[in-house]
């Protein structure tokens, strides 16, 4: 059996392969392919993913769409969550709950989304596989623009919930 830090690498490992988080996308995340959504980093801590201002993801206002934005946020805090349930035991179920935001600024160009709560939501992983009761954790996400302005701040509450075996 592999320890998590082997487990952690092994996900980091795939969402660095362009063609298969891609394809992870494609199949799983349809609008985030659309979006062209990308993981631009991903460590036991920290996540980044960024978002271009393109056709599909423009608003009447000539920037990108606050959903579009959304789904860039919520992936930094997403795929931070999906490192540290990979392949655990037991199994770790996950879903938002909650979202609030702030936006300060227009969103044009390519923006990008960092998620620093890594060790919060690993944390709380431990919890729920330590008690077996369900969990929530608040992952902040914050955007910036290519000149390093703040355009936007997510906050998902995600619930986590290690899944209890079944009897054969």
């Amino acid at each position: 059996m592999k320890a998590p830090k082997d487990k952690a690498a092994e996900f980091r490992q795939m969402v660095a392969s362009p063609v298969k988080f891609r394809l992870f996308m494609l199949a799983k995340l349809p609008m985030a392919y659309m979006a062209d959504l990308r993981v631009a980093s991903i460590s036991e801590e920290r996540a980044t993913v960024t978002i271009p201002y393109k056709y599909l993801n423009k608003n009447p206002f000539s920037s990108i769409y606050f959903a579009c934005l959304s789904m860039a946020a919520e992936l930094s805090t997403g795929v931070l969550c999906m490192m540290h349930v990979h392949k655990s035991t037991p199994a770790v179920s996950m879903l938002v709950v909650h979202m609030e935001a702030d936006f300060t600024k227009k969103a044009v160009g390519k923006i990008t989304f960092s998620c620093e709560d890594g060790k919060q939501i690993q944390e709380a992983i431990d919890k729920t596989k330590a008690t077996g009761e369900g969990v929530t954790v608040i992952a902040t996400s914050i955007g910036r623009n290519e000149a390093g302005e703040q355009v936007a701040t997510f906050r998902y509450t995600w619930s986590l919930k290690a899944k209890s075996k079944q009897l054969a």
